[in-house]
């Protein structure tokens, strides 16, 4: 499904308000995002359908993040950088998708599938850093796939319920993944 940059407008303030009112009626989701009942009816029918447009809204805004950001050619701590403001500018898909996650999400089931692309993408990024020297090598590649999404997911769910500022996300995130919670300032 092709959408246009009013149905992504459009988008953004459905994940938001399915996760702020998640037993939400169609019109009440309607009247969050600042649209008509008829409005969304044609958009989507009904609420799940609702649910897998945004699903796979979220697949393809996952895979644009992925290879939109230069994963595998440039250099690892600016790809990462990349990687962290190209998730930040899909807050709201990111949360959705929080919203919606399920321990069988990332699983070998058909639907966990879904989401493999994503996870390839993310430990093959951070294998090339290793190689290249820029990630620690006592940590697997595919640990750090996972801590980065735990930190990125992390910071989305923060700003939503006010305790973290989007202003200065993309530095939090970045400082902690490249250097911990160790005050570099105090001797070890």
């Amino acid at each position: 499904m092709s959408l246009t940059p009013q149905d992504e407008r459009l988008i953004k303030a459905l994940a938001l308000a399915i996760v702020d009112r998640p037993r939400a009626t169609l019109k009440e989701l309607a009247e969050a995002a600042g649209v008509s009942k008829a409005t969304l009816h044609r958009f989507c029918g009904t609420r799940d359908n609702l649910v897998q447009i945004m699903e796979s809204h979220g697949e393809t805004v996952l895979n644009q993040i992925t290879t939109t950001t230069d994963l595998l050619n440039g250099d690892p701590v600016q790809a990462l950088r990349g990687l962290v403001n190209e998730h930040l500018a899909h807050r709201e898909m990111l949360v959705f998708l929080l919203f919606q996650y399920r321990p069988d999400t990332f699983t070998d089931t058909d639907e966990g599938k879904r989401w493999q692309f994503y996870l390839d993408a993310l430990d093959a990024f951070f294998l090339r850093g290793q190689q290249l020297g820029a990630f620690r090598i006592d940590i697997t590649a595919a640990v750090f796939t996972e801590l980065f999404l735990t930190m990125i997911f992390a910071m989305v769910d923060a700003e939503r319920r006010g305790r973290a500022a989007s202003a200065n996300s993309a530095n939090v995130v970045e400082q902690m993944f490249l250097h911990g919670a160790a005050n570099p300032t105090r001797p070890q």
